[in-house]
């Protein structure tokens, strides 16, 4: 057996010119593809993370944006935030940025990333979404 090696740039570059192309048709029809990243508390690598993913989505034709939360936010404060995000339909993804801060229980953050309508669920987290992906 031997092994394949994969490119993970090409396989990059692959996709984000799909998301462009897709993200431009869209736009054609009247439609600004928008992606909203929940961002709480004050971890460094996350920042420079949802940084990078914002880029990378506006490079691609997506109008992204982020909503930043201090460590000290509450549960019931994501809660909201989530509930007007999968409201709101000029959203058409959101991203909850992992880990949340340790005030968030792994009960509660569990609870946030199925609130997400999975419609909207970027990252897949949905159990709803989880199952799409394990079917194929």
């Amino acid at each position: 057996m031997s092994a394949t090696i994969l490119d993970g740039r090409a396989i990059a570059l692959k996709v984000r010119a799909e998301v462009a192309q897709r993200a431009q048709a869209l736009r054609a029809r009247g439609i600004v593809p928008g992606l909203v990243v929940i961002l709480a508390g004050d971890d460094p690598a996350s920042a420079v993370y949802v940084r990078s993913k914002g880029r990378a989505a506006e490079a691609c034709g997506i109008a992204a944006r982020t909503v930043r939360f201090g460590a000290d936010v509450s549960f019931a404060t994501l809660q909201a935030t989530v509930a007007e995000l999968n409201a709101d339909p000029a959203v058409h993804g959101i991203l909850i940025q992992l880990p949340l801060p340790p005030g968030v229980s792994a009960e509660q953050t569990t609870a946030l990333l199925e609130q997400v309508d999975p419609a909207k669920d970027v990252d897949g987290f949905h159990p709803q979404s989880l199952g799409h992906l394990v079917a194929g």
